[in-house]
């Protein structure tokens, strides 16, 4: 892509607004590592494709899956048309379609389930448990990826449990609420995911970081939002000219 400055940075293409909860957070970590890197003016260049999360989410949970890669493709593309260098997708479940996106568009894809694999493989951890949509628990494009790419053994919660950690998302987080008996709730599951042997704790939907941290599990827990922005950001700084 040309540009008018030789050390312009790539521009990112973000797919967000599922939900801007969170798209707010990759903006803002995207733009201070940005700054941090580059000096107190810098920001990141980028464009973003934000969602009626609504619309989203009413697709989800009536299993239209072909309607959302749909819509999925049409914003790659338009960000394309835009000039990005590379695209990211500002959630978990909607990976479910990265490899029709790939597809569609010639515009490189940073997944954040690599993203987050090498850091967890590079801190030497192998059996790990994953909190997320019930999408993400359940199907298998998250977890298969995690197994066949990174050697990881990956466990999520009992099916009671997997209820309550979606059903936080969809009814609190998304909307910006966080409830202090929802993070209590979420520490007693992390509790029994380390219980089960798990080493450490994937935060695999980008809004829970809202919610919990490090702080509240006593094995190290891995922020997908903040792995997956950092990543960008650096690929970004990588490539410039």
């Amino acid at each position: 892509m040309t540009t008018a400055f030789n050390d312009a940075l790539p521009t990112i293409g973000l797919i967000g607004g599922m939900s801007w909860e969170s798209s707010a957070e990759y903006y803002r970590i995207i733009n201070q590592r940005t700054r941090e890197a580059l000096g107190q003016t810098a920001s990141a260049q980028c464009l973003m494709w934000s969602f009626d999360f609504s619309r989203i989410e009413a697709l989800q949970h009536d299993g239209r899956w072909d309607e959302l890669t749909d819509l999925m493709i049409d914003a790659a593309k338009r960000l394309e048309a835009g000039g990005v260098d590379f695209l990211v997708i500002c959630t978990n479940t909607m990976h479910r379609m990265a490899p029709a996106i790939e597809a569609a568009v010639s515009a490189p894809l940073l997944h954040i389930a690599d993203a987050t694999g090498e850091r967890i493989v590079a801190d030497g951890h192998r059996r790990v448990g994953l909190l997320g949509t019930a999408f993400t628990m359940e199907q298998d494009f998250y977890k298969g990826r995690l197994a066949e790419r990174f050697g990881l053994e990956v466990i999520v919660p009992w099916p009671e449990d997997r209820k309550v950690v979606h059903d936080v998302i969809y009814q609190e987080l998304i909307s910006g609420r966080i409830e202090p008996a929802s993070r209590e709730a979420y520490r007693q599951i992390i509790a029994r995911l380390v219980e089960a042997g798990a080493e450490a704790i994937i935060l695999g939907c980008t809004e829970i970081m809202l919610l919990v941290g490090q702080e509240d599990s006593v094995v190290p827990v891995y922020d997908t939002t903040s792995i997956h922005a950092h990543a960008a950001c650096d690929r970004a700084l990588g490539m410039r000219s």
